[in-house]
């Protein structure tokens, strides 16, 4: 894809994280309060309501989407002057996106926990798109431009 076709999408992504983000505070917790009632999560440290956990997961997703929405965006920008690294970098944001906050939107609206064996992955798809925009910037030992 090109560097504007990256920008676009990191935009679009954005977009929908505000979006998601404002349903996971005006609504997703009564909906999920609906779907699961008192079942509990019984977590590392404490055992809570599992709408409480979905709720906070739906929104950690959110967060995560949006981060890498803009790291879309400046992959795109740099990705502009043909830099083959930025580009693996935003395919690596993207799919970590759909991954990682994808797996974890479908965990907390459906409950299928092993969904959330997928949401690593992503997680490591987002390791990998930072360290690629890293050494995006770097220059070659001769002076040129990275490709």
């Amino acid at each position: 894809m090109t560097g504007w076709t990256w920008v676009r999408v990191g935009a679009c992504l954005a977009a929908l994280a505000v979006a998601l983000g404002a349903w996971a505070a005006h609504g997703l917790d009564k909906l999920l309060l609906e779907k699961y009632g008192t079942q509990a999560y019984e977590g590392v440290v404490e055992t809570i309501p599992r709408a409480k956990k979905y709720v906070a997961d739906f929104k950690t997703a959110a967060e995560y989407q949006m981060s890498h929405a803009l790291g879309i965006i400046l992959a795109g920008a740099l990705a502009i002057s043909a830099r083959r690294r930025t580009n693996l970098a935003a395919w690596c944001f993207l799919l970590g996106t759909l991954l990682f906050s994808g797996s974890l939107y479908a965990l907390t609206l459906t409950g299928h926990r092993k969904l959330g064996m997928i949401t690593p992955i992503g997680g490591v798809l987002f390791i990998v798109g930072w360290i690629a925009l890293a050494f995006a910037g770097l220059r070659t030992t001769d002076g040129e431009e990275p490709r």
